[in-house]
């Protein structure tokens, strides 16, 4: 046979598929007119007008009319021909004399039909025939070659797949971009930070950047090429990073082309921004087509509205597509519907499926029920899965059955993942055992979490640290600047810690702002403070309002202060009022402590003698 010609061919021209937007769509009387002229050039014996309308026959689904055209012009040594001679008989289902076909055009060098005939044999597991010429196609530059290569060396655990995927990607081929783009995004990364140059960059860590912003461009291109999953993935890489318009845009395009999870994305992502019932639109498509984490959303949404059956039923769509958060949430609607029962039977379906979460409301819920044996595996079975709330409740167990370094070891263990509460009980263990520096610096990421009486013992511990000061030096100008101890004691009196209240309106009055002592005095009063109604009685007295003192004493003493009831003690006794001031002295002395105490009585009996004179 002579040297063929490659004059026309589906898989190299684009005739089998021609792209949108490439080219302007002729209208019909053009089409069938320059049909009408290839059909002429092909009786007269054009073997380029044979195989180009062969090509055209095929790709409209005339096999019959397309068949001699590719025979004749195959026959007269047209490569590109024989190639689509092997599909139309592939497509008859005649593989074995397709694969003929192909093997001749892809010996005189069809790049496609190398492609074709690789596939074919790996088809029927003949992979080193296979590799052979898909590699053929590949190293010609063709891009489903390429790929076809990449997933057959991948398949076989061969590092070079890596470079023939990347290949195929650079061709454009969307697929193969989308793959790639996924295996950079899953390597794992590791920050040693040992071997970074001077940015302080470990060199792991800025190869992981990299290989993460190129992860993004593959993906960026596989999506422009109308891959929905790489759209998906794109806009969760855009929404991590803030560019949440952005992201919306890709989620858009991802969700327009069927893809449920985008759907799901972009409903979250309107959700954050107020838009709840576009957001809702877009859960129910995604819902609709088996996503159990839109199912969830709806529930919910439907929940939050007080549409509990409504909720129910996402509820359960979302545990029927295997989302056991379905079954979490039932157990959650359940229980603030005071369905105990029912809320266990969901809560364990969830457990026994492996979600820590269920695991740790059940044992809670046992818990409740006075059943801490019961509670105690789920707890741990939680607590190992990850759950750093249930790490922190069998803290609390083994701490009310006494067993305290079992009990540290678990808040340890929630505090490292961030639990606030966790911290605190550490903090406190650890001053318990006078390790300050560690009491200080889990006392410090409580208070950073947000806990108040974190705040205020730390702010305890570094005031204790503070130089004391004489009573002749408390105006001085020294103390006109707030101290971080005092910071932490106001962020702890702002968020209504009673004792950290009474002490920033002390240090308030010790610089000499009466005006602010009072204002935190009264805070910690009104709350039921009886320090906070002793010292602003104490605060009002020094001001000339007595009256006011003596109620807010009377407050503290009602409360126990036995300081207060002395202070009225002392009140109704000089306004001549000895009875009274014979009552408060005796409560005084009830309520100590025993300097009180012992002034108190001093002040009784002098009264009792006065009032039996």
């Amino acid at each position: 046979m002579n040297v063929m010609g490659d004059k026309a061919t589906l898989f190299e021209t684009g005739r089998f598929v021609q792209p949108s937007g490439e080219e302007p769509t002729r209208d019909e009387a053009a089409e069938a007119a320059e049909e009408a002229r290839r059909r002429l050039q092909a009786a007269a014996g054009d073997v380029e007008a044979m195989s180009v309308l062969g090509a055209v026959l095929l790709r409209r689904g005339d096999l019959d009319g397309a068949e001699p055209q590719l025979r004749a012009a195959t026959a007269a040594g047209d490569r590109a021909a024989a190639n689509n001679l092997g599909v139309l008989l592939h497509q008859r289902g005649y593989p074995e004399e397709a694969a003929g076909w192909w093997r001749i055009a892809a010996v005189a060098g069809s790049a496609a039909a190398a492609h074709a005939l690789g596939r074919h044999h790996r088809e029927r597991g003949d992979e080193p025939a296979a590799e052979y010429w898909l590699r053929q196609s590949a190293e010609q530059g063709h891009a489903l070659g390429a790929y076809a290569l990449a997933d057959l060396l991948e398949h076989r655990g061969d590092t070079a797949a890596g470079r023939w995927m990347r290949a195929a990607a650079e061709r454009g081929h969307r697929e193969a971009a989308y793959r790639l783009a996924r295996a950079l995004d899953r390597r794992p990364v590791t920050d040693e930070g040992e071997t970074g140059g001077d940015n302080g960059i470990g060199a792991e860590a800025a190869a992981g950047a990299m290989e993460t912003e190129e992860a993004e461009q593959w993906y960026r291109q596989a999506a422009a090429r109308g891959h929905r999953r790489a759209a998906l993935h794109l806009g969760a890489i855009l929404e991590r990073r803030g560019e949440l318009k952005e992201a919306g845009r890709w989620y858009l395009t991802s969700a327009k082309d069927g893809e449920a999870r985008a759907a799901c994305a972009l409903g979250f992502l309107l959700r954050d921004a107020g838009d709840t019932e576009s957001a809702a639109v877009w859960w129910l498509r995604a819902a609709q087509d088996g996503d159990g984490n839109a199912a969830n959303a709806l529930g919910a949404l439907h929940a939050e509205r007080g549409e509990t059956q409504t909720a129910e039923r996402w509820y359960r769509a979302a545990m029927d597509a295997g989302d056991d958060n379905g079954a979490y949430n039932l157990g959650l609607l359940c229980a603030d519907q005071g369905r105990t029962a029912q809320a266990e039977q969901w809560y364990r379906r969830a457990a026994y499926a492996g979600h820590r979460e269920a695991a740790n409301a059940l044992a809670i819920l046992l818990l409740q029920g006075s059943d801490p044996t019961g509670a105690e595996p789920w707890f741990s079975k939680a607590a190992e899965a990850g759950s750093v709330d249930a790490a922190f409740n069998l803290g609390i167990l083994y701490a009310g059955r006494g067993e305290e370094r079992v009990a540290l070891r678990w808040y340890e263990r929630a505090a490292a993942a961030g639990h606030t509460e966790a911290a605190l009980q550490v903090g406190i263990a650890r001053l318990r055992d006078g390790d300050e520096a560690a009491a200080e610096r889990h006392l410090r990421c409580a208070a950073g979490g947000g806990s108040p009486e974190a705040a205020y013992r730390l702010a305890a511990v570094l005031d204790a640290r503070r130089p004391t000061v004489s009573e002749h030096e408390l105006g001085e100008s020294s103390l006109n600047v707030k101290t971080e101890c005092e910071e932490w004691y106001e962020r702890a009196a702002s968020q209504g810690h009673r004792r950290a209240q009474v002490r920033v309106g002390m240090l308030a009055a010790a610089r000499g702002d009466v005006v602010e002592a009072a204002r935190w005095y009264r805070a910690a009063a009104e709350a039921g403070s009886r320090n906070g109604a002793f010292n602003l009685g104490l605060l009002l007295a020094r001001e000339g309002s007595e009256p006011e003192a003596a109620v807010w004493w009377e407050r503290a003493a009602d409360a126990g202060h036995g300081r207060a009831a002395l202070r009225l003690a002392l009140v109704y006794a000089r306004r001549g009022e000895l009875a009274v001031g014979q009552q408060w002295a005796d409560r005084a002395v009830a309520l100590g402590p025993a300097e009180v105490a012992e002034r108190a009585g001093r002040l009784r009996d002098a009264l009792r003698e006065e009032l039996s004179a």
